[in-house]
């Protein structure tokens, strides 16, 4: 069974393999006769095109969006579970198989509560934004900064260590709810695909709620005669998103799922997971 994932160098996507491979060792392979399709916006209409040698598609804890178009839900597709309530709604199949994001069973594997508080406040922009720009700006105001490049592993163990997270990277939000750190969603880009955020917030019985700030450019690395205009330009761009940050530090009311729903979601997928190890015991995908 050949797990289907984007493989970009972001925490959301890596979490894919380091995930799947602790939770249902063995049997994750590169067998194309069957896909497992996991954490990610992965359903839409390049998923048949990606999968074409798969007689069977399991769908595990996936997101809809991006794309041109939604596959057509045929017996090819064996639906677990859903991000959320939009989800299902879009392919039209049945309101129960929305649950949540499957992250959320980074509860079953990391123990938060063994990192102690370091940062106040931390933040994790999206993977095609992070960069040295914001690093300088969260170290100018004592804030955390978070790469969603970094390992599994570091990315993990920042956000555990941080008492609220801004997050544009929307896993990162995802695994502070796991995890009980409360944050804030933040959009800099608007091609931010805000209809996966309130799928994943409808199933976690929050608002979205997004704070906007302006995209940072990162500095310059090129060192010629106009090096000193660049590195006034960059001085006040990093000024004019700490000036942001920290407006929305003092104002804004951070998120966070209520304990009982992420315990019933928790429970809920594991449940879901089990179905799914005992239909591969019985060699329903042999």
């Amino acid at each position: 069974m050949k797990l289907l994932y984007y493989r970009e160098n972001n925490f959301g996507d890596k979490l894919n393999p380091w995930l799947w491979e602790k939770l249902i060792p063995g049997i994750i392979d590169n067998d194309q006769t069957t896909t497992f399709v996991g954490i990610g916006t992965l359903i839409n209409d390049g998923l048949p095109i990606k999968t074409k040698n798969s007689r069977l598609r399991v769908i595990f804890g996936t997101g809809v969006g991006y794309g041109k178009g939604i596959p057509q839900i045929n017996d090819s597709y064996k639906i677990y579970c859903l991000r959320g309530p939009l989800s299902a709604q879009a392919l039209g199949v049945a309101d129960k198989l929305a649950v949540t994001d499957g992250a959320v069973l980074i509860r079953n594997l990391f123990d938060s509560y063994s990192h102690k508080k370091v940062y106040k406040f931390s933040y994790m922009p999206h993977y095609e934004l992070a960069g040295e720009g914001w690093s300088l700006v969260c170290e100018g105001l004592g804030f955390g900064y978070i790469d969603p490049r970094w390992s599994i592993e570091k990315v993990l163990s920042c956000i555990s260590e941080t008492e609220v997270l801004f997050a544009e990277a929307m896993h990162g939000a995802i695994i502070a709810d796991a995890l009980r750190v409360p944050w804030v969603p933040i959009i800099t880009n608007p091609t931010i695909l805000q209809f996966k955020w309130q799928d994943w917030c409808q199933s976690i019985g929050v608002k979205y709620q997004p704070s906007y700030i302006k995209r940072l450019h990162h500095p310059s690395q090129k060192r010629d005669i106009l090096s000193p205009l660049r590195l006034t330009r960059d001085w006040l761009r990093q000024k004019e998103s700490k000036s942001q940050l920290m407006h929305i530090a003092k104002t804004v009311q951070p998120t966070l799922s209520s304990d009982v729903s992420i315990e019933n979601l928790t429970q809920e997928m594991n449940a879901r997971l089990e179905e799914f190890k005992q239909d591969f015991a019985q060699g329903i995908y042999a």
